[in-house]
Parts: structure tokens; sequence; C-alpha cells
């Protein structure tokens, strides 16, 4: 398996099998690299969207030249809890990520999330999110802005007074019925609308229609949401008891 940075051919490669709408691993398997760098590779250089070969290798030469060692980022993250494994949990962290991106988010706005649905605690500061994601205070205020209004994500003051970014057990719930509200109000409107085209007017049934579609939806979600609630709450189970022959 080859080494070392990605060659601009390798890149080239990359972006055809992004293109070509191939997986992470697909596209690892044809260059013989770990998945992990391919995944890397896109989420540093815009996403699998917006991924230019040229772009990107421009990109990393001017990179190498400013930080002059290229592990420099991996250096700043804290060692991993519980004996994980570091890289396992990164190439995790970026598959993750670009989830989120390929669902909608904003990249800056899926790292972040990640970051933080990934800590035990579920909780960190403005100023561990920029010191572990190596990017700017507002970046980082601009994501925490765009995860608030769907929900994911609240903010609270520690003991120092600290403005801390927490997710909570019911995160998922919350933003589950922000998506609720957002679909009634979808409802409302395509039926003003019909009322204002006509509503046996093509137009006007065809967003009565939508407005039909919308309000099933949003009531199968809504009552989903209630009956699955417990289940975000549930807790780790506590570690078995060691005994002589595991000691």
């Amino acid at each position: 398996m080859p080494g070392g940075r990605l060659t601009q051919q390798e890149r080239r490669q990359i972006a055809l099998g992004l293109a070509e709408g191939l997986a992470y691993a697909e596209i690892a398997r044809r260059l013989d690299r770990p998945t992990s760098t391919v995944t890397r590779e896109v989420l540093r250089n815009g996403g699998p969207g917006t991924y230019r070969a040229d772009v990107a290798h421009r990109a990393t030469e001017r990179r190498a030249q400013r930080r002059g060692l290229p592990a420099r980022q991996d250096a700043a993250a804290p060692a991993p809890a519980h004996g994980r494994d570091a890289e396992a949990v990164h190439a995790y962290e970026e598959l993750f990520t670009t989830v989120l991106v390929e669902s909608g988010l904003p990249l800056m706005t899926a790292r972040v999330m990640v970051c933080l649905y990934l800590t035990d605690e579920g909780s960190l500061t403005a100023s561990e999110l920029v010191h572990r994601l190596r990017v700017s205070p507002a970046s980082v205020s601009k994501a925490i802005a765009l995860l608030e209004a769907q929900g994911l994500v609240r903010r609270e003051r520690d003991e120092r007074r600290r403005e801390r970014y927490v997710v909570d057990d019911d995160a998922w719930y919350q933003s589950m019925m922000a998506s609720v509200r957002a679909t009634a109000r979808m409802v409302e409107i395509a039926r003003q609308g019909a009322g204002v085209l006509g509503s046996r007017t093509p137009a006007g049934t065809r967003l009565e229609n939508i407005a039909r579609f919308c309000d099933f939806v949003s009531e199968s979600m809504a009552r989903a949401a209630e009956q699955a609630r417990d289940v975000l709450a549930a807790k780790p189970a506590p570690p078995e008891p060691r005994t002589a022959r595991s000691r």
C-alpha cells in the first residue's frame, strides 16, 4: 500500500470517482489507499460536491509550506479516552462529517457538530472547538448559530461563566419537532395558495395535494418522535465486574 502524500494524478482519480458517484471506500480501493486518506482529502478541499483535483493539489502544497510539518493538526487533538483507537476514531469522525455534508449541512457546521457529538461530556467551549478544529472563532460561531436554529445544540454558562455549547439527550427529538413545525407551516402555506389559485384549477389542486402530503408526513413524524423519545435517554450499561480469569 503506497504511503506519503497524494499525487496530482491520484487527486484526479478521486475527482473522477466522485463524479461517478463512487463511495470513498471504492475510490480508496482503486488507489490502494486507506479510506480515511480519501475522506480526509475530500473534506479538506471543499467536500464531495465541490472537490477539484488541481485546486486541492495547490492548496495542499500551500498548507505544507505554511505549516512545515504535515501532522500539526493531529498533534493538537487530545488523546482519545477509554483506550479507544485514535486512528479509528479519526476515520469515524471524518466519515460522520461526510454523511452530514452529503445530507446538506455546510462542511464547517458538520465538523462542529461531529466534534461535539463525539465528546463523552457532550459539551465544549468556543475556544475548545477552535483549538480542536484549528479554525477561526467566527467559523465556530456561524456553525453554532445554524445548529441552534435546527435544535441540535444549545448554549449554557459553566461555573467559570464561560459559554458552552451542549448536545442534550433530547437534541434529536427537539430537532425532529422543529422539522415537524416547519412541515406544518408548509401545509398552511400550500393550502393558502390553493385558496388563492382556486382549488379546482390544476395549480390549486397541485398545492392542495402538497398540503395533504405534508400534513400526513408531519403528523406521522410527530407521533413517531413521541413514541421513540425515551430511546434517546438510554444510558450505557455498567461495565461487567472483573472475574479472576479476566484479571
